[in-house]
């Protein structure tokens, strides 16, 4: 979180209710490379690790494995400027991963019921997904803020 309000604030034009995360380290970015691997690379690291120390925890380690994915393809593959559903194959690469990291999440929060069962995880997993939709669309004003919900 930190990194992302850190990267955010060094690029002037860009609004955390506007922009993707992924846009912080767009190709062609002065901050591509310290946001690709100072920052996204790190956490998909970091979270694959969680993953595969926790195999006990099916939960954990799937959300760890599918939110890490998500990470280390976006280090490996920045969006094109924008990130726009359609695009170069790196951007095509780079949405793949961001469908791994969404749409395993709300898997295994709808898994996971045993889990958190202080709140309905089928209803977050359907947040989820509902929000994966609007981020596919470009031209939604509020694309960043809703990408952080989910």
């Amino acid at each position: 979180m930190a990194g992302i309000l850190f990267f955010g604030k060094k690029r002037k034009t860009y609004s955390h209710l506007r922009h993707t995360i992924s846009e912080l380290g767009e190709s062609g970015s002065p901050y591509e490379k310290p946001v690709s691997f100072g920052l996204f690379f790190i956490v998909g690291a970091i979270l694959i690790l969680v993953s595969l120390l926790n195999d006990t925890n099916e939960t954990l380690h799937g959300l760890s494995l599918c939110v890490g994915a998500g990470y280390l393809v976006a280090a490996i593959f920045p969006c094109d400027k924008g990130s726009p559903l359609e695009g170069s194959w790196k951007q095509h690469i780079h949405n793949l991963g961001g469908f791994v990291e969404y749409a395993g999440s709300a898997y295994f929060l709808a898994q996971s019921a045993e889990v958190f069962s202080f709140v309905s995880t089928k209803l977050i997993a359907g947040i989820i997904v509902l929000c994966t939709l609007f981020i596919s669309i470009p031209s939604f004003s509020f694309r960043g803020l809703v990408q952080r919900v989910a």
